[in-house]
């Protein structure tokens, strides 16, 4: 996987330093662990190239040339997702299962609502492809893959030009010889999810969703993931999958559907082992961020399970049993179609970040909201270093307390009110807590 640096290398013949990174959506944090003492460090994410942190990170440690074992947990799959900000996929699945994934299953996120608006599907149908090599459930050919389908699979491709395509045919993890000579028509340069590789199992809807989730955030992973081992060619970079097992950075790539709880897997690996240390062994794991807030319960160790989900989508890869709500620091508080206060999901993030950032943001944050109400001290410093505009945070929670009729402060308090009230009600209903009361667990809370 890594390329072992050359005996005249900077660092040669030094043992390796451990180093952990936690890519988040508005910061990147460092943990270092040396002989003789473990440091910290933060750096403002890197939304757009997040491997440009990472080495700024190493940089500033002054551990360039050093060789290191860099485990890496990251949320860029996460908020991805959360956000909605991943890659045009196109689905090539067999003739009239276009619209598999539209329909997905028969439960309804609102039980009582006599007038659902129905949800946009994950891929547009003028991006859904149809086309032979169907098998049947003995794994028997009902329809070949003739040379015709893959000719017209090609140009349609080349008609889209999507970012990524998600294969998923029918029973393909009986045999995925199919899949892969879909994939090998796929034009140059398009990242390729198969279903047969992603999650080899039945129940078409869940494999479909989990083929397109790794399409839809591969590309962005992918890249980034080889950019950081070119850049550091000497370390050894292995990535948390959202199981809590590490895995090649190279392969984590292309299975980046495994990712998608990567960076908070690592936190309740964190939180198990803290909570030992306490004495404490059943927990309520809360990690809010700047993007998001994930809850879990740990009771002994991280539960899995592969009817996870994320947003509205569900997850059938393993994972730890988590639930992630599009709230955190960087959450952008807005009035919606009719005039009702929302906060998040979308976020901030490092790029503009928040408005008492001032890095040109002018939307109105949930960070903003508590150095208004005085709650973050206005001479504080995030991360050691980055001094806080509280006169940006002032003017963007002005702007929304007029829109609401109300001042600046009680725009905020609002704001704050929402945001701890989402947080709360992932606490009380999504953790599976098997008919245990919550006050049987101790809440842990981390993050930031």
């Amino acid at each position: 996987m890594s390329q072992e640096p050359s005996t005249t290398a900077p660092g040669a013949g030094e043992a390796p330093i451990w180093i952990g990174v936690d890519t988040g959506g508005t910061f990147t944090d460092f943990t270092v662990l040396e002989p003789e003492r473990l440091r910290i460090h933060k750096v403002l994410s890197t939304p757009e190239r997040p491997e440009e942190a990472i080495v700024q990170g190493i940089r500033e440690l002054g551990l360039e040339g050093r060789p290191l074992r860099l485990v890496h947990g990251s949320t860029v799959a996460t908020n991805a997702v959360l956000e909605g900000k991943g890659a045009e996929v196109a689905l090539i699945t067999n003739r009239g299962l276009g619209d598999l994934l539209a329909l997905g299953r028969q439960g309804r996120d609102r039980l009582y609502e006599l007038d659902p608006q129905p949800a946009a599907p994950p891929v547009p149908p003028q991006r859904c492809i149809e086309t032979g090599g169907r098998l049947a459930a003995d794994g028997s050919l009902v329809e070949p893959l003739t040379e015709a389908d893959l000719a017209e699979v090609r140009r349609a491709l080349e008609r889209l030009r999507p970012e990524a395509v998600a294969i998923n045919l029918l029973f393909s993890f009986l045999d995925p010889g199919l899949e892969q000579r879909l994939a090998e028509a796929v034009p140059e340069g398009i990242f390729v999810s198969r279903s047969a590789e992603v999650l080899p199992e039945y129940r078409e809807y869940e494999r479909g969703i989990a083929t397109w989730l790794n399409a839809y955030v591969g590309p962005r992973m992918d890249g980034y993931l080889q950019r950081l081992q070119a850049r550091l060619p000497g370390a050894e970079i292995t990535v948390l999958q959202s199981s809590g097992e590490r895995v090649d950075a190279a392969r984590a790539g292309r299975l980046a559907a495994r990712l998608l709880l990567s960076g908070p897997a690592g936190g309740l690996t964190g939180g198990r082992f803290v909570g030992a240390c306490a004495g404490e062994h059943r927990l309520l794991s809360f990690d809010m961020g700047g993007t998001s807030t994930d809850v879990a319960v740990i009771d002994g160790e991280p539960q899995l399970t592969t009817e996870g989900r994320i947003g509205r989508y569900p997850v059938a890869v393993p994972m730890v049993d988590m639930h992630t709500i599009g709230a955190g620091g960087g959450s952008i508080a807005r009035l919606d179609a009719g005039g009702a206060l929302q906060v998040g999901p979308e976020s901030a993030g490092a790029e503009p970040g928040p408005a008492c950032y001032g890095r040109g943001g002018g939307e109105a944050t949930v960070t903003d909201a508590h150095l208004v109400l005085g709650r973050l001290p206005a001479a504080s410093a995030l991360g050691g270093g980055m001094a806080l505009d509280a006169e940006a945070a002032h003017g963007a929670l002005a702007r929304l307390g007029e829109a609401l009729g109300t001042t600046a402060e009680e725009a905020a308090a609002g704001v704050v009110r929402l945001a701890d009230e989402h947080m709360a009600q992932a606490l009380r209903v999504e953790p599976p807590l098997d008919g245990d009361h919550p006050q049987a667990f101790t809440l842990l809370s981390f993050g930031g």
